[in-house]
C-alpha cells in the first residue's frame, strides 16, 4: 500500500518502521473497550430524566482512540487495532460464559451475583461484537476518506463526522440484535436514541483533547498518514 501524494513526514505502511506510542494506544483502546462492554453494557440508567445505557458513558472513548489511530497512523494500522479489540472481546465473552456456567461449589453463594454481572447471553455477546466491528470500521473508513477529501484540514469535521457515522452503525446493529423482543419497543427506541446522542456529544466534548493528542503524536512520531491509495477491506491485517 503506497500513497500517490504524501506529506514529507509521511512513511508508507509496510516499511517496517516502529512507533513509540502506537502499542500504548492500542493497549489503552482494548482496555477501554473491555471495561465498557463487560461492566455497563446491560444496565440502563436515568440521570436527570435522561435514560441511557450506563456503558455508554465510557464506550465513546474507544472511538476517540480510533480517531487518533486513523488520523495519525492510517486506516491499515487502525484496522489491526480494531481486530485486536474484536479478539479481546470475543475471548472475554468465552471466558465469562465458561466461568459463569461452571457448577458452583457447595456452600459458595456468589453465583447469582457473578451471573448478574458477567452472565451476558450469547445473543448479547454476538450483538456486541457485530456492533463494535461494524461501527469501528465505519468510523475509521469515514475519517480516512474525509482526511483525503479535506487535505488534512478541519480535523473536527473528521472526528465528529466519523463518530456520527460509526456510532450510528454501532447503535443500529447492536441494540436490535441484543434486545429486540426482550425490551419493549418504546424502551428500545428510547435507549437507542439517547445512547446515540450521548456518544456523539462525547466526541464533540472531547474534540479539544483529540486535537492535543493528535498534534502531540504527529510531532513525536513524525507521522501524518493519508490513505490515498489504501485497500479499505476490513478483512486484512496488512499494514
Amino acid at each position: 500500500m503506497t500513497n500517490l501524494i504524501a506529506p514529507p513526514n509521511e512513511a508508507a505502511p509496510g516499511t517496517g518502521r516502529t512507533y513509540k506510542y502506537f502499542d500504548l494506544i492500542m493497549a489503552a483502546f482494548v482496555a477501554v473497550l473491555l471495561c465498557a462492554n463487560l461492566i455497563g453494557v446491560s444496565k440502563v440508567t436515568t440521570v436527570g430524566g435522561f435514560t441511557f445505557g450506563a456503558g455508554n458513558i465510557f464506550f465513546p472513548i474507544s472511538y476517540l482512540f480510533g480517531d487518533v489511530l486513523t488520523e495519525v497512523y492510517g486506516y491499515a494500522r487502525s484496522r489491526r487495532v480494531v481486530w485486536a479489540g474484536f479478539a479481546a472481546l470475543a475471548y472475554a465473552s468465552v471466558i465469562a460464559f465458561i466461568v459463569v456456567n461452571l457448577p458452583p461449589a457447595a456452600g459458595w453463594e456468589g453465583q447469582e451475583h457473578l451471573a448478574a454481572v458477567f452472565g451476558s447471553t450469547w445473543r448479547t455477546a454476538m450483538a456486541s461484537l457485530a456492533g463494535y466491528a461494524c461501527g469501528e470500521f465505519g468510523n475509521s473508513y469515514t475519517l480516512a476518506k474525509l482526511k483525503v477529501r479535506t487535505n488534512g484540514k478541519l480535523l473536527f469535521v473528521r472526528t465528529i463526522g466519523s463518530t456520527i457515522v460509526g456510532e450510528a452503525i454501532d447503535t443500529v446493529v447492536f441494540y436490535p440484535l441484543a434486545f429486540y423482543g426482550v425490551w419493549s419497543d418504546e424502551l428500545l427506541l428510547k435507549v437507542m436514541g439517547a445512547n446515540y446522542v450521548v456518544k456523539v456529544l462525547w466526541e464533540v466534548f472531547m474534540t479539544p483533547v483529540t486535537y492535543r493528542v493528535v498534534a502531540f503524536l504527529k510531532r513525536k512520531e513524525h507521522e501524518d498518514y493519508f490513505d490515498r491509495d489504501t485497500n479499505f477491506t476490513p478483512f486484512s491485517l496488512k499494514t
